[in-house]
């Protein structure tokens, strides 16, 4: 019987940087573009003397990449040898499969052990997927000779092969890169393979597609142990302790998040020396896991846009380390501009929570003043609100741009301080031009920033406007949306549905 989970990608809207630092609050938004784990039973049935059998095989396989993957998984152990080539090899679903089944060693009692090594015996056969979206197609619709729209985007069949990033221009034969968007496909993946491999090995129930949200503490504790694992294996593959709010996301969806203590991981850094795999995560299963995280999501009527520049993505890692350098360097400039910015996140925080309160308490007020900004450029928003409750709505919009204009400002006199390209002049006047546009609520560069990606929040049904004139400036605008649902199980492979769920969300006209 085959299990298929997805979680989705995100977009940090706010807390940049900041976010590596408890008590930073950062507000990220989980969104429609998803990525699937397939696990089934590798053989049908086991042979008679398989009980004395020591290794169980495993098979990865990533149809996008064209990849297929064979190991030997010690049943004692728990640890992974590789028996295909090494570039084939993916440490981040490796990681989630060994803390996948020493979870399940460490909570389960004699019987349900007996039953956990009967069903490794059969081997695992995992499949990963990722949803178009997490990938750059840029290169192929211009390859086309297609114009650089959503449209042609959504002509792409879905878990289209993914291109490598040409090689090195300097001769070197450095391991090629995927061209991706930034929507944080390894924390997608990880937090699939693990809550697909966690239900199949029944340590946990999942909430379901079809049965929303989450209903009742099984499922809640559940996603919790999804995200102990996901966390713990997304750290130690890409060997450093981050923030963590990727994962938080790809467990829980669109939330507000302050990020855990790395101690809680302490262990896990400790593994293989002298330490079971099963002790280790047991151990981190136990920890005190401090993160924080508030349901959040976006006001109704309010749409997130995401472009793609096409000048090249950015290093995340290296961009952070540039800016703890110069915090270092200059330790009260840099408090100051962190300060503002911390401000300006809450005070964005704040504005959008007013708007959906707003939106529930004075609907028909709320409906009218979006419909009526839609058409309009920020500063003519005041025109028509002439009563009370409109007032206090347009006000809030208002305040909601203003506290982005002041986040891209720290953002960028931040970049300018530690050398980097946080927001770049090109992307500065993108952003510039889009937040002028009617019925922009705000534009800026998620995450780390850099030349990777650009958002906007739009009112009411002026993304279409959007599009078009970033489609006119060279910006692919992708066919990703807000979902605030975090990682579910699915009812059958995607690859059976005719198409998928992004493009079917997206109205194209």
């Amino acid at each position: 019987m085959a299990v298929v989970a997805s979680a989705p990608g995100k977009v940090l809207m706010t807390g940049g940087y900041l976010i590596l630092e408890r008590p930073n609050a950062g507000i990220v938004l989980s969104t429609n573009a998803r990525f699937y784990a397939i696990v089934k039973p590798l053989y049908e049935e086991i042979t008679p003397d398989s009980w004395a059998w020591k290794w169980t095989d495993v098979k990865l396989t990533s149809p996008q990449m064209a990849r297929e993957t064979m190991y030997k998984l010690s049943l004692k152990h728990l640890l992974i040898q590789c028996l295909s080539s090494s570039d084939s090899r993916n440490p981040f679903v490796e990681y989630a499969l060994q803390y996948a089944i020493a979870a399940a060693h460490a909570t389960f009692d004699k019987t349900k052990k007996e039953a956990l090594h009967k069903l490794l015996l059969q081997g695992l056969d995992i499949t990963i997927l990722g949803c178009n979206e997490f990938y750059s197609y840029r290169n192929q619709i211009e390859a086309r000779g297609l114009p650089l729209t959503p449209e042609s985007l959504a002509s792409l069949p879905p878990f289209t092969s993914i291109t490598f990033n040409a090689e090195e221009s300097n001769g070197q034969n450095s391991k090629p890169e995927v061209a991706k968007t930034g929507l944080g496909s390894s924390a997608a993946m990880t937090t699939a393979v693990v809550a697909a491999l966690l239900r199949y090995l029944g340590v946990v129930n999942l909430p379901s597609e079809s049965n929303g949200p989450l209903d009742g503490n099984e499922v809640s504790e559940g996603l919790d142990v999804v995200h102990i694992i996901a966390q713990t294996a997304h750290c130690i593959a890409q060997g450093k302790i981050g923030s963590g709010f990727d994962v938080s996301s790809a467990v829980y969806g669109s939330q507000r998040y302050i990020r855990f203590s790395p101690e809680v991981l302490s262990s896990a850094q400790d593994a293989g020396l002298g330490t079971s795999i099963e002790e280790v995560i047991g151990k981190v299963l136990k920890a005190n896991w401090d993160h924080e995280r508030t349901k959040f999501s976006l006001p109704p009527m309010m749409t997130l846009l995401l472009g793609e520049p096409g000048t090249g993505g950015s290093s995340t890692p290296s961009m952070i380390g540039a800016v703890k350098k110069w915090q270092k360097s200059d330790p009260q400039n840099s408090l100051e501009t962190w300060k503002k910015l911390s401000e300006a996140n809450s005070a964005l925080e704040a504005h959008l929570n007013t708007l959906s309160r707003l939106a529930e308490t004075n609907n028909d007020a709320y409906k009218r003043v979006i419909n009526s900004c839609t058409m309009l450029t920020s500063e003519k928003w005041t025109v028509g609100a002439v009563e009370q409750n409109q007032i206090d709505i347009v006000k809030a919009l208002l305040g909601a741009r203003d506290a982005m204009l002041a986040i891209r400002c720290n953002m960028r006199k931040m970049g300018e301080a530690a050398g980097i390209p946080i927001e770049p002049e090109s992307q500065t006047r993108l952003l510039d031009t889009t937040m002028n546009m009617e019925g922009v609520l705000l534009a800026g560069v998620p995450g780390a920033g850099g030349f990777d990606a650009v958002f906007a929040i739009t009112l009411g049904d002026s993304s279409k406007n959007v599009m078009k004139v970033w489609s006119s400036l060279n910006v692919l605008a992708l066919l990703v949306g807000e979902d605030p649902r975090g990682v579910y199980l699915e009812s059958n492979d995607p690859r059976a549905a005719e198409i998928t769920g992004a493009v079917s969300s997206v109205h194209i006209e």
